[in-house]
C-alpha cells in the first residue's frame, strides 16, 4: 500500500451475482476454476454462491472453501435462520469466512415483496446477524434496494445492523436506478449521519440496468465507501454488475483521484476474462474496456504515429499490465509436454494427471499442424472442448458432412454417438449451420427454442479457430453451449450438442433462486 492510501476492498460476486445471468449456471467444479483465478488475482472476497439455492450451489460453495485460502469466502444468505445455517456449514473449512445476509428496505419491496413493517424488518435483519455470529465473526448486511429506500429508515436500520454486529454494510442499488452524484451523495450522508458508522466498511453493489454501475460504485468510492462489489465482465443478472477490470483498472490509473488502491494483481485480468467467458459462453464485445479484442488496438494512422512514438500519446494503461500481450506463446508442434502443461496453469488451469495431459498434448499437435501460431485462447477452447462436464447420457459428435451450393439447398448428414449407441441423421436447411442443427434435432429431439447463436474468431487469420455460442430455452430453462473448431460448422454442431447436453443434464446445474 502506498503511504496515506487506504485500501478498497474488493468483493467479486461472479460466482453468485454473475451466475444470475440466464444462462449462466456453472457446476460446481467449473465455479472452483474461476475461484482459482480469482485467487491469483488477489480479490479479497470472493462471494462464492447462495448455498441454500440447491445441493449443486451449496457444494461449490464447500468446495471453494476448502480450496481457497488467499481469499475470504463469502456465501449469500436471506435473513432466515434456513439460509444462514446452510451459509454457515458451507463455509465451516474455509481459511477465512464471511456470511452475508440481506433483507429489502424499499417501500415497494417491504409492501408488495416481503409485507412487513418497518419494524419486523429491523427486528429481522437484528436476529439474523446474531445469529450469523454463530459461525463468524466478518458480517456483511445489505439493506436491498437501498437506492429507493428512505433515508431515514435506511440510517436506522444500518444503525442497528452495526449494534448488532455487522462489520459490512453494503448499499446496493438493486434494480439500477441512481445515478452517480445521486449514488455518491447517499453513500456520503449515510456516513455521516449514522452514529456508529465507523465501527463498519461501506461498500456498494450497482447493477448496471441503465449502464451506470461502474460509474455509481466509483462515485460512491470517492464519497467514503471502502468496498466495491463487482464481476468479471460485468456479468450479472438483467444488465449485469460493475465490471471488476474497469472499476480496479480506474482506481490504478486515476490514482491522482482517489484516496485508496486495491490489491489485485492486475496482470491476471485477461486470463479470468477469458476463463468466465469460456465458461459462460457470454462473449466479450471487441470494444469492451479493458478486456476487449480492441481495448489496445489501433487503427487511425494518427492514433497508430501517436503511439509508435511515444505510448501514452493514446493508451492510459500498459496492455501487460491486465494480462495482455501475454497471450501469444511461442508454442508449436516442436513443443513438449511440460511446456504445455506450465502456460495452462499460468492462465488458470491445472492438469491433474498425465492422461489429461496426454489427451490435450494430442490435440495441441493436431492444432499446431493447422495453425502456425497457437494463442492462449486457443489454449482455452481446448480445454472447454475436452474438459468440460461430462455424462454417459450425453451426445457426441462423431462425424459431420455439410454441403453448400450456391444452386442447391445446403445440406448435413451427421453421426452421433449416446454411450454405446451410434445415430445417424441428415436433413436440407437455409444454410449448412441450419441443416446441421436439424440433423441434430432428428435425433435429439429437444424441442428447445433457439435463442442466440453467436460466431467469434478466437484468434486472428483465416486459420483462426472460429468460437460459436448458442443459447436455446425450454420450460423456462436457459442454458448456453459453446463449441469451437477451424471449420464453423462443425463449431457449431459442438455448440448445439453442448447446450442440448446441458439442458438434459440441468438437475446437475446450479439455480440461485433469490435476487439481492
Amino acid at each position: 500500500m502506498s503511504i496515506n492510501k487506504e485500501k478498497l476492498v474488493i468483493f467479486d460476486t461472479t460466482l453468485r451475482d454473475g451466475e444470475q445471468s440466464p444462462g449462466a449456471s456453472m457446476t460446481a467444479s467449473e465455479k472452483l476454476r474461476i475461484a482459482k483465478v480469482l485467487e491469483k488475482l488477489n480479490v479479497d472476497v470472493i462471494e462464492a454462491g447462495f448455498p441454500i439455492a440447491s445441493k449443486g450451489d451449496f457444494d461449490a460453495v464447500s468446495d471453494i472453501a476448502k480450496s481457497i485460502k488467499g481469499s475470504t469466502i463469502c456465501g449469500l444468505a436471506r435473513a432466515i435462520d434456513k439460509d444462514i445455517d446452510a451459509a454457515g456449514e458451507s463455509l465451516k473449512y474455509a481459511n477465512s469466512s464471511r456470511i452475508h445476509t440481506f433483507i429489502a428496505t424499499s417501500e415497494i419491496h417491504m409492501q408488495k415483496k416481503l409485507n412487513m413493517s418497518k419494524q419486523e424488518v429491523i427486528d429481522q435483519a437484528v436476529r439474523s446477524i446474531n445469529r450469523i455470529k454463530k459461525y463468524t465473526n466478518n458480517i456483511e448486511f445489505s439493506p436491498e434496494d437501498a437506492g429507493r429506500s428512505e433515508f431515514e429508515f435506511l440510517c436506522s436500520i444500518i444503525e442497528k445492523a452495526i449494534n448488532a454486529g455487522a462489520t459490512t454494510i453494503n448499499i446496493p442499488d438493486t434494480v439500477g436506478y441512481c445515478i452517480p452524484g445521486e449514488y455518491g451523495e447517499l453513500i456520503k450522508k449515510l456516513i455521516h449521519n449514522i452514529p456508529n458508522s465507523d465501527k463498519a466498511i461501506f461498500s456498494t453493489h450497482c447493477q448496471n440496468d441503465l449502464g451506470l454501475a461502474v460509474a455509481n460504485s466509483l462515485s460512491g468510492v470517492m464519497n467514503g465507501a471502502r468496498q466495491v462489489e463487482c464481476t468479471i465482465n460485468g456479468l450479472g443478472e438483467r444488465a449485469g454488475n460493475a465490471s471488476l477490470e474497469e472499476v480496479v483498472m480506474t482506481v490504478k490509473t486515476r490514482q491522482d483521484l482517489f484516496p485508496c488502491e486495491t490489491q489485485v494483481e492486475t496482470n491476471h485480468i485477461v486470463p479470468a476474462s477469458k476463463l468466465v467467458s469460456s465458461i459462460t459462453g457470454f462473449s466479450i464485445q471487441p470494444n469492451k474496456a479493458i478486456v476487449g479484442a480492441n481495448a489496445f488496438a489501433h487503427e487511425s494512422g494518427i492514433h497508430q504515429d501517436g503511439v509508435l512514438k511515444h505510448r501514452e500519446t493514446y493508451e492510459i494503461m500498459k496492455a501487460q499490465d491486465v494480462g495482455w500481450l501475454k497471450n501469444k506463446i511461442v508454442l508449436g508442434k516442436h513443443s513438449g509436454r511440460n511446456a504445455l502443461k506450465t502456460r495452462f496453469s499460468e492462465i488458470g488451469y491445472e492438469i491433474k494427471n498425465s492422461d489429461e495431459l496426454n489427451l490435450l498434448f494430442e490435440k495441441f499437435k493436431d492444432l499446431a499442424d493447422i495453425k502456425h501460431e497457437i494463442y492462449d485462447d486457443d489454449l482455452h477452447a481446448l480445454i472447454s472442448n475436452n474438459f468440460g462436464e461430462k455424462s454417459s447420457s450425453d451426445y457426441i459428435l462423431k462425424t459431420i458432412k455439410s454441403i453448400s451450393d450456391s444452386n442447391s439447398e445446403p445440406y448435413a448428414k451427421i453421426i452421433l454417438e449416446k454411450g454405446s449407441t451410434l445415430a445417424e441423421s441428415e436433413s436440407n436447411g437455409g444454410g449448412p449451420v441450419d441443416a446441421t442443427f436439424k440433423a441434430i434435432e432428428k435425433i435429439v429431439k429437444s424441442e428447445s427454442n433457439l435463442q442466440l447463436f453467436s460466431v467469434n474468431n478466437i484468434t486472428d487469420g483465416t486459420d483462426s479457430l472460429g468460437e460459436v455460442t448458442v443459447r436455446i430455452e425450454k420450460g423456462g430453462e436457459i442454458v448456453n453451449g459453446v463449441g469451437s473448431d477451424t471449420d464453423i460448422v462443425i463449431a457449431s454442431a459442438k455448440a448445439y450438442l453442448d447446450a442440448i447436453n446441458k439442458l438434459n443434464r440441468k438437475s446437475e446445474l446450479i439455480h440461485p433462486h433469490d435476487k439481492e
